[in-house]
């Protein structure tokens, strides 16, 4: 999920579209939550003695010693991203630069299930997509010693320019993105961007528009019911966090980014602030136009039902329309548009959309060639890594200008759109759901709660401050802080 530096004030309409990685699509050439599908799990087992990690010869075109002849063993999520791009671009690009080396290509979409009893072992591999519903508690990682800190890839030589450090080929904000106990341990890839996605074909066929306020949005449900479509839908089962980054995009609207980095700090009395308790009565309304089967439904389910025709609005992240590949029909086309405004005071506008970096890709401490995971993080953020990546997975990386020139799909020709009309309004990203696990389980089942109308908007919000009560007071919880 993601970061960004500074607040919309800070930044111009060219270091904003720089950062999402489209400059050389909206803003001509010379320019890059929580991820396809992420956030949740389990706490890993404490770290185990490894054996020593291999090494070679430092040089310029190996800045970090890695043993030429050692194995590496690298486990992606696959998921929304596929893994054609580790198996066809970043590992091929590896092998080539170390061809005696072996590499283990390992694939699932149970992350934790997969990788606990390694790290309780202590045999953990080298290279981790940690992404997916099943995805390993990051702080947790961090805290047991078990993540390696990168600071060294970020200042290592970009292997486009050798004169500059990785840390200057990529957008603003991606560093700090990964960034845990005030050092970077995640390597955020995917830049995307979040509000409600639909088809501009069916739109257009009946001749609706997205609505631009929350008074618009309940006319339009309506309109689209008494069309015998679902207005608005999510996935209970698995996925209400794309629900309850709905809710907290629009309270940011209401009340700006300081509201997101309250949260993330654990201010007192943060989730019963105006805007949280409006944007949560305003969401509440739109639930209501949902079946309450949908509570049981996984996304994938609710997604195919928006491809048949039968869901006007979803809540996601924009790596959605590649996730859909297979199930959607030629005529289906992917478009984005922004939360509506819920007052007509919020501190952002309507074109106000959140971007960030996401998932998350580590190096485990204990892994046998280390130096062999942050070479392949290095090779990840080239322009040829980069490039490949958004033409495998549909997705724009974190790397600048490596999508210059790439012929877009509707669904990222819409979210290119988008950020022109967004400019500086940029709904900032939340760490808490890396930080702070218990917390965000609470989430998941208290927007459940709401959006299916058995909790009302104020018991939303005690229950919610309850909860970062009680994470606040688990001194067992490493706390973290953020400024921007």
């Amino acid at each position: 999920m993601s970061n960004m530096a500074g607040t919309p004030g800070d930044i111009t309409r060219r270091q904003m579209l720089r950062r999402i990685g489209l400059t050389a699509l909206v803003a001509g050439p010379g320019a890059g939550l929580l991820s396809a599908c992420a956030t949740s799990g389990t706490s890993p087992a404490p770290a185990t003695s490894a054996a020593p990690s291999a090494s070679g010869a430092v040089s310029a075109a190996n800045p970090f010693g890695v043993a030429t002849d050692a194995p590496l063993e690298v486990v992606i999520f696959k998921g929304g991203l596929g893994d054609s791009y580790a198996t066809e671009v970043h590992e091929p690009l590896y092998k080539k630069a170390f061809p005696k080396a072996t590499v283990k290509h390992v694939a699932t979409q149970q992350i934790a299930q997969t990788l606990q009893p390694r790290f309780a072992s202590g045999e953990v591999p080298d290279m981790i997509a940690n992404s997916g519903t099943d995805l390993m508690d990051n702080g947790a990682l961090q805290q047991e010693g078990q993540l390696l800190e990168l600071t060294e890839l970020w200042d290592a030589p970009s292997i486009d320019d050798p004169s500059k450090k990785v840390r200057d080929m990529v957008a603003p904000g991606t560093v700090e993105s990964g960034l845990i106990a005030n050092k970077p341990y995640l390597m955020n890839y995917v830049f995307s961007a979040y509000g409600l996605w639909y088809d501009s074909a069916l739109f257009e066929k009946n001749g609706w528009t997205p609505p631009k306020t929350f008074e618009e949005f309940k006319t339009f449900c309506e309109k689209v019911k008494a069309a015998g479509i679902v207005p608005f839908a999510y996935a209970g089962k698995n996925a209400s966090y794309y629900a309850y980054w709905m809710i907290l995009i629009s309270a940011a609207k209401i009340e700006g980014n300081q509201l997101l980095v309250d949260i993330d700090n654990l201010v007192d009395g943060v989730w019963k602030r105006d805007s949280v308790k409006q944007s949560a009565a305003a969401w509440a309304e739109i639930g209501k136009y949902m079946d309450k089967s949908f509570e049981g439904l996984i996304h994938t389910d609710v997604q195919t039902r928006q491809n048949q025709g039968k869901i006007a609005l979803y809540p996601s992240g924009s790596w959605l329309e590649n996730e859909q590949s297979s199930q959607t029909p030629k005529e289906f086309k992917y478009a984005l548009t922004p939360t509506p405004s819920v007052t007509a005071a919020d501190a952002m506008p309507f074109e106000a959309i959140r971007a960030a970096a996401g998932e998350a890709y580590i190096v485990p401490a204990k892994a046998k060639n280390p130096k062999g995971g942050l070479e392949y993080l290095r090779i990840m953020l080239s322009k040829e890594g980069a490039r490949g990546f958004t033409q495998k997975s549909g997705n724009i990386t974190v790397v600048t200008g490596a999508a210059d020139g790439l012929e877009l799909s509707p669904g990222n020709a819409s979210l290119s759109a988008a950020q022109t009309a967004a400019g500086v309004n940029i709904v900032t990203y939340s760490s808490f759901e890396n930080w702070y696990k218990e917390l965000e389980t609470e989430l998941r089942k208290h927007t459940n709660a709401l959006m299916f109308g058995r909790i009302s908007a104020d018991e939303f919000c005690d229950r919610m401050q309850k909860a970062a009560d009680k994470s606040k007071a688990d001194s067992s919880i490493t706390k973290q802080n953020r400024t921007v």
